[in-house]
């Protein structure tokens, strides 16, 4: 691995290529903040893929690609005198020195959980009106109902054992059969989303960061739904001539590889 030295050197070379690119590169120098947000985004995503593939050779591209952004935008709100990026990397150092006492101060922890709450409430004394206002709003449906939970957790607000979530899970699952057995359109998808919201918290007590878990569910079922689809045309078949017997055979080959 590469020495601090030759880390530090590594990243003054990118804030140099930066400079030249925002001078030199017509397309390097149109670009701002709000032209970059939808790529730092997509680029995010694709780093999630390569984490969830395990695929360490592409974690460390897209790590490379984020962190272009990262001196991308401290670049911009240098050019305006805004921040710099020290101002972003200390800016980043203070906060964690002031978020971890048990660290860099007096404070004695016993567990993660104890970290977890003293985050919150220190974040409260830093002046945030709510601990649920880090959670952002425009967070996928999914990921924010996870990041709530967590946060509502760290200060207290939870249930005690995983049990009392099933159950909580379970009378959900009853409500939203009430009204689908009354056809109320509106009071179903009120309900169902009771349902996500505590399956969403089973997960967390069960250690299962649920967006992986679908995605897992998503990678899968597209891999299975590909073969089957692969076997179909080498049969010479069109799917929707198949019946789902036929299409079941291929679905069953398609699960034990």
């Amino acid at each position: 691995m590469n020495t601090r030295p030759e880390q530090l050197a590594a990243f003054d070379r990118l804030l140099t290529i930066m400079d030249e690119l925002r001078e030199q590169c017509p397309w390097d120098k149109k670009q701002t903040m709000q032209t970059l947000r939808h790529l730092t985004i997509e680029e995010t995503y694709e780093l999630g893929d390569a984490i969830l593939d395990n695929d360490l050779e592409e974690v460390k591209k897209e790590l490379g690609d984020i962190l272009l952004h990262i001196v991308f935008y401290a670049k911009i709100g240098s050019e305006t005198q805004d921040f710099d990026i020290a101002d972003v990397a200390n800016g980043i150092c203070e906060k964690l020195i002031n978020r971890h006492p048990h660290i860099y101060g007096d404070v004695k922890v016993e567990n993660e959980e104890q970290v977890k709450q003293n985050w919150e409430n220190i974040k409260l004394k830093e002046g945030k009106k709510s601990v649920l206002e880090g959670v952002p709003k425009g967070l996928p449906s999914l990921v924010k109902a996870n990041r709530i939970q967590d946060k509502v957790s760290g200060v207290g607000f939870d249930w005690e054992h995983p049990e009392q979530v099933f159950e909580k899970l379970k009378e959900e699952l009853g409500e939203l059969q009430e009204e689908i057995e009354a056809n109320n359109t509106d009071q179903m998808e009120s309900e169902f989303g009771d349902v996500l919201f505590s399956m969403v918290n089973y997960a967390r007590f069960l250690k299962i960061n649920p967006e992986n878990a679908l995605e897992r569910t998503n990678k899968k079922f597209i891999k299975r739904f590909q073969y089957l689809e692969q076997k179909a045309k080498e049969a010479g078949k069109a799917m929707s001539d198949m019946t789902l017997a036929e299409m079941d055979v291929y679905w069953e080959e398609a699960k034990q590889l």
